[in-house]
């Protein structure tokens, strides 16, 4: 066992999971001027007409407000992904919201998409963009260190009804599509009610379409995917797909947390006092991977596809490349393996 996973399974297994996250998080920030002296690892990958210094990214949901992009950047990951970002600040539903399943090594959120708007993370990604510009400006030797870069996850306000989502889905695009890399349209998570009906490709073109439009800035076009639920049918996957290459979409994000509870080890009385909520880690392994294939091959060989849910070990990750990813992400394996772990499945997917 790691020195990371004594202190996981002894000191903050016994903390609240989202106290424990604040907690981790200031922590990574704290740190940036001793892990930001590190190169990162791995080798450049291209896609959507960008160049991502590795294949590991961290998923959306850690940083939802964009505080602390360059200190998770440090640890290793070659591209950070922030948001859930609504056009309305919301508090998210009610505590608790996240819990751990330690012997399934998952866990249990029904944060319910707790950010501060995207007008106020908007300003916030604009003061980095222009501190990144002083210093960049100041520092002759800046391009050696490939720079991870910023996706950007935008959800529906939940006071927005369902038949209003595409106007509120531009405003997010609008405010924050000039400071991201890319984009990605989040009509997957279980938490905010109403937003998995939103998959439906009927109701998922205007959407996407719209965000499409206001992406195609004055200077450059920023690229645009969607994230999905590893809950859709196959049929339901293969419609995305065809929709994806009909409007002529970046990418899939495959995918997001779900809402089986089959083949837990937890005892189902347990599972049962949790409730609702979107599961994530190793239980979506497999079918995150199975919904990855499908896409693959549906798509072809040039569409992006970003494989997310289960990826704990190098095997893991090597699994889903195999099955057709172009990048991957994590965010329960980082949680419970620790800082370390970016570097780990980096250098471990090295031809």
């Amino acid at each position: 066992m790691t020195a990371y996973g004594a202190l996981f399974d002894h000191v903050l297994t016994r903390t609240d999971p989202e106290r424990a996250h604040h907690t981790a998080f200031r922590a990574i920030r704290a740190a940036r001027p001793v892990t930001g002296l590190r190169r990162t690892p791995g080798e450049p990958v291209h896609a959507m007409g960008l160049t991502f210094p590795n294949v590991l990214g961290l998923a959306a949901g850690f940083d939802k407000n964009a505080v602390g992009i360059d200190g998770l950047a440090a640890l290793g990951f070659g591209h950070v992904e922030v948001g859930t970002v609504t056009g309305e600040a919301q508090p998210g539903n009610p505590q608790p919201r996240l819990f751990r399943l330690t012997e399934d090594r998952a866990i249990v959120n029904r944060m319910g998409f707790n950010n501060d708007g995207a007008d106020v993370v908007a300003a916030r990604l604009r003061r980095r963009s222009l501190a990144l510009a002083r210093g960049e400006r100041g520092d002759r030797n800046h391009h050696r260190q490939p720079r991870a870069l910023l996706g950007v996850n935008i959800g529906k306000s939940k006071v927005v009804p369902e038949d209003e989502a595409g106007r509120d889905y531009e405003k997010s695009a609008r405010l924050l599509a000039p400071y991201a890399d890319y984009l990605v349209v989040n009509v997957s998570s279980p938490n905010t009610p109403g937003l998995r009906n939103l998959q439906a490709v009927e109701k998922l073109e205007p959407i996407l379409t719209s965000v499409q439009a206001i992406a195609a800035l004055d200077d450059r076009r920023v690229p645009l995917l969607v994230k999905i639920a590893p809950d859709l049918s196959d049929e339901d996957v293969l419609a995305v797909a065809d929709l994806a290459l009909a409007i002529g979409l970046d990418g899939i994000i495959a995918t997001n947390t779900t809402i089986s509870r089959e083949g837990l080890r937890m005892p189902a009385t347990k599972v049962e006092e949790i409730g609702a909520g979107g599961l994530s880690g190793r239980p979506l392994t497999q079918r995150s991977c199975d919904v990855l294939r499908l896409l693959r091959g549906r798509v072809g060989p040039d569409l992006t596809l970003i494989g997310v849910g289960g990826i704990t070990t190098v095997a893991d990750a090597e699994a889903r490349l195999a099955a057709g990813a172009t990048l991957l992400q994590g965010y329960t394996a980082f949680v419970y393996e620790g800082p370390l772990w970016p570097r780990r499945i980096v250098k471990g997917v090295q031809p």
